[in-house]
């Protein structure tokens, strides 16, 4: 199926627990690239999201941005820094024994050292892991969001596959020009092949099998029944790629490397100028379906 690998989701999932927010963003690229950006609370759900789009997407640079507002108050959480203090005790006790301070240390004195204590906010379910109700509505929405980018992908594909199919069919119908031309061809060939073996046979030293093997070199290197065969082939599998549900791409990029490679043989086997001027057209044509196949997943 021809799908474009550039997109655009983006989509708010909002509820009494939380808002989730979604966004993909999807562009060219040889394989799959997938840069996936979620908080450090979703950490644990990491793995499932990626699994979730590589399932979804083939081919492209996939950059996957999630982000989740919670509305449970936050946890506030204090730690005592008891190292700290120990040595901060010692250290007060000391300077009391030779004079230098007098009294206890009181809350408000424990405060003024920043090493004291560590204050934080925590979600409320922090310590037990993401909530598994959460993971699956984040699930979803992405789900959601890769169904939207489909959607796009697939339309921008529709326009791809127009422009694709006609030049499909013109460098059907240049080809199949260049084989008649090469046919034509054959005609002066034919001529200049008989002049040879006439040289050949009035030259007293030949003998029949010098001629025979001049007339094989000859054919041999005019013959392009094996590149038509192929190049028609590869049309046939072109059009079976496109009808296919499966990504194609990367199938139909290889699939103009070898167009190309038949096209170049034909160009040096076939005889007559009408044949060159036919494989210069396909090869400009050939190179700008290799432009657009770029684009396809």
């Amino acid at each position: 199926m021809i799908k474009s690998m550039t997109g655009f989701a983006s989509l708010t999932r909002d509820d009494e627990a939380a808002t989730i927010g979604i966004t993909i963003r999807a562009v060219n690229h040889k394989f799959l690239d997938l840069q996936l950006r979620i908080p450090p609370s979703l950490a644990t759900a990491e793995s499932r999201l990626r699994a979730l789009v590589q399932r979804r997407v083939g081919r492209g640079r996939i950059e996957v941005s999630v982000s989740v507002q919670q509305r449970s108050a936050p946890v506030l959480e204090v730690e005592l820094n008891e190292g700290f203090l120990d040595a901060l005790g010692g250290a007060l006790n000391r300077a009391r024994d030779l004079g230098y301070i007098a009294g206890v240390m009181t809350p408000g004195d424990l405060l003024r050292f920043p090493q004291a204590l560590s204050i934080r906010e925590r979600a409320a379910n922090e310590d037990a892991g993401l909530n598994g109700q959460l993971s699956e509505r984040i699930e979803a929405a992405v789900g959601a969001a890769l169904d939207d980018l489909d959607d796009m992908r697939t339309r921008e594909g529709g326009y791809l596959r127009t422009d694709l199919d006609a030049r499909r069919a013109a460098v059907g119908e240049l080809f199949e020009r260049a084989h008649s031309a090469a046919a034509e061809g054959i005609a002066g060939l034919q001529a200049r092949l008989e002049e040879r073996v006439r040289e050949l046979r009035a030259d007293a030293l030949a003998d029949e099998s010098t001629v025979a093997q001049e007339i094989a070199k000859f054919v041999g290197r005019s013959d392009i029944t094996e590149e038509v065969v192929r190049f028609r082939g590869h049309l046939a599998h072109w059009q079976a790629l496109s009808d296919s549900p499966e990504p194609c791409g990367r199938k139909l990029d290889f699939l103009i490397q070898e167009m190309n490679r038949e096209v170049n043989t034909v160009g040096s086997k076939a005889e007559g100028p009408a044949v060159s001027e036919v494989v210069v057209a396909l090869k400009a044509e050939l190179e700008k379906m290799r432009e657009q196949v770029q684009n396809v997943e």
